[in-house]
């Protein structure tokens, strides 16, 4: 996998010059694999819908990539350090709300 310059405040990466927020670096390694790998499914609904050409399972596909952003910090509210997690309150298990929003009460396994 290519590695791509970043900004010197680590939180976006340069491809062909646009930014491109970095997943949030205090999630826990599990927790990130498992939004990854979530990620990664729904891309490929996204795929496989299009070329049905099914827009409601789309909608929903396009839905689930937006939550796993989301949770991985690449969209949404900007993450910042672990001090300002700890002050706001914020911990990794609610990094997964936007997913619960798509998929009721659920755990990724």
């Amino acid at each position: 996998m290519p590695t791509y310059p970043g900004t010197p405040d680590g939180r976006y990466f340069v491809v062909k010059g646009q930014l491109w927020r970095c997943s949030n670096p205090s999630l826990p390694e599990e927790l990130r694999q498992q939004l990854v790998s979530e990620l990664m499914s729904a891309r490929r609904e996204v795929r496989q819908a299009k070329s049905a050409e099914d827009d409601s399972r789309l909608k929903l596909a396009r839905a689930r990539v937006q939550a796993s952003k989301v949770a991985l910090g690449e969209r949404g509210p900007v993450w910042t350090t672990r001090l300002t997690m700890a002050r706001t309150g914020l911990t990794a298990s609610m990094c997964t709300s936007a997913l619960a929003q798509v998929w009721g009460n659920c755990t990724l396994t």
